[in-house]
């Protein structure tokens, strides 16, 4: 089956194809109308002699395909994977080129007023590239969801066994008060005091870290869902266009070095009770002291 480009040449007749004008250099302000000789397949555009010759001067179209218009040879072109977008400075002119300096997408007319010294090449080919970085860093992401994921666990496990230690030494604070009735009142309060405090602090450290990791896991899920937008429904344009800044976000969203910091100095935490078999005075010395050891790491 014939392509459009073949259809677009093959569908004139010879007469046409001996008799079209020019499509460079012709158009309503030209002052003269030159004979077309020859058809640019990549362009999609009729060139007279001069344009041809001035087409193969330019680095980005040196290389286009062109077949004389009263030839009778098929055309063969490969229909573009992705689709082309119509440039905003110059009508009827698609996007075909990126530059690399300056990371905009241009038209071939762009390119001659603006980029003809820059490092410029295919818009497509930039565009597979740039899925190609986008593949890698979903992949990625990817990986870090799982992290965080296991390091919520680990998390939860933590807040649960600490939770369980406080019960534990909840228990031995009542039952030592139980023994010790009225005399050690006033010392049970403090004691009780005292480890509500540190099950209030510890909590709040957990918690605030807790928030930090699925923070930073739900961005990689929004992450996620805004580069399957992209790669599903954006043209070559708008791939190009946010490519850099997805793959800027992508390396933010994968630095957990901060996170692993925080987990490490909370380390894990165990709570005592140090009691005393003595019955004294010192109520301090009778009910005993609470302690919170823990090996977080100062770093």
């Amino acid at each position: 089956m014939a392509t459009a480009k073949q259809l677009q040449v093959n569908g004139l007749s010879s007469v046409e194809r001996k008799t079209s004008d020019c499509e460079a250099c012709g158009g309503v302000e030209a002052t003269e109308m030159k004979l077309a000789t020859v058809y640019c397949v990549d362009c999609q555009q009729k060139l007279c002699q001069e344009c041809e010759e001035e087409h193969g001067k330019f680095t980005v179209t040196c290389r286009h395909k062109t077949v004389e218009l009263d030839s009778e040879t098929s055309v063969e072109t490969e229909s573009h994977a992705m689709p082309l977008s119509n440039c905003g400075t110059h009508v009827g002119e698609q996007v075909r080129i990126y530059c690399l300096e300056c990371e905009v997408s241009t038209c071939v007319l762009c390119y001659i007023e603006s980029h003809n010294s820059h490092k410029c090449s295919d818009i497509g080919k930039v565009a597979d590239e740039f899925l190609k970085q986008m593949t890698v860093d979903i992949d990625n992401v990817r990986t870090g969801v799982d992290k965080t994921r296991d390091m919520l666990e680990k998390l939860k496990k933590e807040m649960n066994d600490f939770s369980r230690q406080v019960a534990k030494a909840k228990m031995e604070i009542v039952k030592k008060a139980e023994q010790l009735k009225q005399m050690i009142d006033v010392h049970k309060k403090k004691l009780m005091n005292e480890l509500s405090a540190m099950k209030q602090k510890r909590m709040k450290e957990i918690e605030s870290l807790r928030e930090e990791i699925e923070r930073q896991w739900l961005s990689m899920e929004s992450y996620h869902k805004e580069v399957d937008e992209v790669r599903q429904k954006g043209t070559a344009c708008d791939i190009a266009r946010v490519a850099s800044d997805l793959h800027n976000r992508a390396d933010e969203l994968l630095k957990f070095d901060v996170i692993e910091r925080m987990l490490d100095k909370l380390g894990h935490a165990d709570v005592t009770l140090t009691s005393s078999n003595f019955v004294i005075d010192d109520v301090n010395e009778t009910l005993g002291q609470l302690r919170l050891n823990s090996d977080r790491r100062t770093g």
